[in-house]
């Protein structure tokens, strides 16, 4: 999966950091409106990939482009009107309502100090419907459940109307159904999704392809029946397990039988 067509790509990137190397020559290129899972144990490089991935952080070596144009050439403004991201957990102090914290995402459309137009509201409120927060919008931040501040996050992301989204673990510390219900909403949307999970299973349900990185370097890509074999876990986590197979085109599951040597 590299270089060389429209969308967003990264092509052989490195990246090092305080001396050690967290990336190397890793190459991704998700195919347009696909869900990509990027998996791996903690440490593998995940967050790095993603935060490469929105111009967040420069590689040390390789490329990342937008359309075949490098990313540092879009511009910061131009550049949140195409690619969006949602961070873990992301909390804060100020006392804001829902219908604020979403309208934030606006602001790539928007001249310095200019106020919101009615398009923006249009936007804003097409995003809390889409998300399920329309019955939610005056509700202060702070009251909403984990569950609900990702979904908030997604608004969020959604008013800048990107055709990229980038998710980093959007499902951690949130109880099953949350999870479900999150991943769902995501798959569902109409963006090319690249998400960081921890869930091998969730993976396979709701993603189209995963990219699984051990050290830095990826070590697998494609659909997760290929991907997820008791090989791959062993190799990558350290752990026995068995793959189930639905005899229907449904996704693979995982099933644990414990730590390798054990």
């Amino acid at each position: 999966m590299s270089g060389g067509q429209a969308g967003l790509s990264a092509d052989r990137v490195s990246r090092t950091a305080g001396g050690r190397l967290i990336l190397d020559t890793v190459s991704v290129t998700p195919a347009a409106g696909s869900t990509v899972g990027v998996l791996g144990p903690n440490g593998s490089g995940k967050s790095t990939l993603l935060r490469l991935l929105a111009g967040v952080l420069a590689p040390t070596s390789g490329l990342v482009t937008l359309d075949d144009q490098p990313l540092p050439e879009w511009g910061r403004r131009r550049l949140a009107k195409r690619v969006a991201v949602v961070q873990q957990q992301a909390d804060t102090q100020v006392e804001l309502s829902v219908r604020d914290v979403v309208s934030l995402g606006r602001i790539p459309h928007r001249g310095p100090w200019s106020p919101i137009s009615a398009e923006d509201h249009a936007v804003v409120a097409a995003a809390l419907v889409d998300t399920g927060l329309a019955d939610k919008a005056d509700r202060a931040w702070q009251t909403l459940s984990g569950g609900e501040r990702q979904r908030a996050q997604i608004a969020r992301a959604l008013v800048q109307q990107p055709r990229e989204l980038l998710l980093d673990e959007p499902t951690n510390h949130l109880d099953i159904q949350y999870q479900l219900d999150l991943l769902t909403l995501i798959s569902r949307l109409p963006l090319t999704t690249i998400v960081a999970l921890h869930d091998l299973n969730l993976a396979a349900m709701y993603c189209d392809q995963l990219v699984v990185l051990n050290r830095g370097s990826v070590v697998a890509v494609g659909t997760p029946r290929a991907v997820l074999t008791v090989e791959l876990l062993a190799e990558v986590y350290g752990v026995r397990a068995e793959i189930e197979h639905p005899e229907t085109d449904g996704p693979p599951h995982v099933r644990f039988l414990g730590v390798l040597g054990q």
